[in-house]
């Protein structure tokens, strides 16, 4: 039986703790994102991704059936804007033409709860990406693609993005959206093992 419940829908998430050999369970937490952000108001990026990983980690704890339930959050910082996921190709698009040849912070908000002993630890990590020069063509086809519609920044590092990404600057599976390594900290603070959870 997998000791952890990771209450989320990304398909990056979920291939990158498959891919560390972990042994989880998904489930969708049902929060409601912009409602939350609109009540609550949180001062930075940081802080939304923080408000956010918590609210999914608490909403995914009521119905998961392992002791250990993490909820995760993602958006870039750019400019001083915070930008989520754009659903829309207009919007998309016009994202990529600011972004080219420019560079900003993704930053990923992690709660991680333990059911058994009520205790729980935050942590939120950021990476500095840089954006390619892309073309108008360039921008036009990997909208058209669809990756960028559902994806926090308008990219992914994992998908078809990666050529677009020049270079990072700290944590690779942070701008997938999931520190392996905070997560590892997360869970020695709580008295597990990152190696207990392998399949």
């Amino acid at each position: 039986m997998p000791l952890i419940t990771l209450a989320s829908t990304s398909s990056g998430r979920k291939k990158l703790l498959e891919d560390a050999g972990l042994d989880f369970l998904t489930l969708a937490p049902g929060v409601d994102e912009e409602a939350l952000v609109e009540k609550e108001r949180p001062a930075g990026v940081c802080e939304m991704t923080l408000l956010l990983a918590r609210a999914k980690a608490i909403a995914g704890a009521k119905s998961a059936s392992t002791r250990l339930v993490l909820g995760c959050d993602s958006a870039l910082e750019f400019e001083g804007q915070n930008l989520g996921k754009p659903l829309t190709t207009d919007l998309a698009t016009k994202r990529w033409q600011e972004m080219r040849g420019k560079s900003g912070y993704l930053h990923s908000g992690h709660h991680l709860i333990d059911k058994e002993s009520g205790e729980s630890r935050s942590v939120c990590s950021k990476t500095l990406v840089f954006f390619a020069d892309l073309s108008d063509s360039e921008i036009e086809a990997y909208v058209e693609s669809g990756e960028p519609l559902n994806v926090a920044g308008s990219f992914t590092i994992d998908g078809r993005g990666g050529p677009f990404i020049e270079r990072i600057e700290g944590d690779y599976h942070t701008v997938v959206g999931l520190s392996l390594v905070e997560l590892r900290k997360m869970l020695r603070e709580l008295g597990h093992d990152i190696t207990s959870l392998w399949r």
